[in-house]
């Protein structure tokens, strides 16, 4: 996912860090459907596999950091190369928060079925949302793997399609716990799950953004989409 350089061992480091950030990526991907998968299905057992993966999560993040840490003492990158190590610190300190918020998800769902009120509630329009979100975060770690400019920015464009969902779902939950006032505990449960969904939509968007910090040195961060596309070419 990068040049070749004079040093065969920095190269080694560089694709053996940016190998665990992927696979780091690929654990929080699987929590991220577990728990759609809970909240489908109803069910507090894979709910709690999810929260089991939480404190592995953690510890990768952990050991990537003082990976990064050791290469930049040792190597003392410059210019692109630095870019990347800090992309990368960013990346995956974005996942991470990732498997937070799966975390968070799933203890949500087994809230809500402890409630009792989660099959009367729209849950359905959640999981489509969930689906996004999922999915923008695979795409985002594909365009990481291959520093695809072009990817990224395609998935800059669709994160306003998360939070669409995100808006038509609130005000579909709100009329029915308006409708009836049974549903308001779980219903508030819900709603933070939704936040939570959008949430991960916005890391995957983060993921892109560095993306484009890496491969142009440009920081996009809080540009308008006319001047990230200007910026990615």
């Amino acid at each position: 996912m990068h040049e070749k350089h004079l040093s065969s061992q920095f190269d080694s480091d560089l694709n053996r860090v940016s190998s665990r950030v992927l696979e780091l990526g690929g654990l929080v991907e699987s929590q991220i459907r577990q728990a759609i998968y809970a909240l489908s299905e109803f069910s507090t057992e894979v709910a709690d596999q999810v929260l089991e993966a939480e404190a592995r999560v953690n510890s990768m993040e952990l050991e990537i950091d003082r990976e990064l840490s050791t290469i930049i003492a040792r190597r003392q990158p410059t210019a692109v190369d630095l870019r990347l190590l800090l992309a990368i610190s960013k990346t995956t300190a974005n996942l991470e928060r990732v498997g937070d918020e799966a975390a968070k998800i799933a203890r949500m769902v087994k809230s809500i079925l402890d409630a009792g009120a989660a099959r009367s509630l729209p849950t359905g329009d959640l999981r489509v949302a969930a689906d996004m979100a999922a999915s923008q975060l695979r795409e985002a770690l594909d365009a990481f793997a291959r520093l695809d400019v072009t990817a990224a920015v395609a998935i800059l464009k669709n994160d306003e399609g998360i939070d669409q969902e995100f808006d038509g779902f609130v005000r579909k939950l709100i009329t029915y716990m308006m409708e009836d006032p049974r549903t308001i505990s779980a219903g508030l449960d819900l709603l933070f799950l939704a936040k939570a969904i959008e949430r991960i939509g916005d890391h995957a968007k983060n993921i892109a953004e560095f993306i484009i910090y890496i491969v142009k040195g440009a920081d996009v961060r809080h540009a308008s989409m006319e001047e990230v596309e200007s910026a990615a070419r």
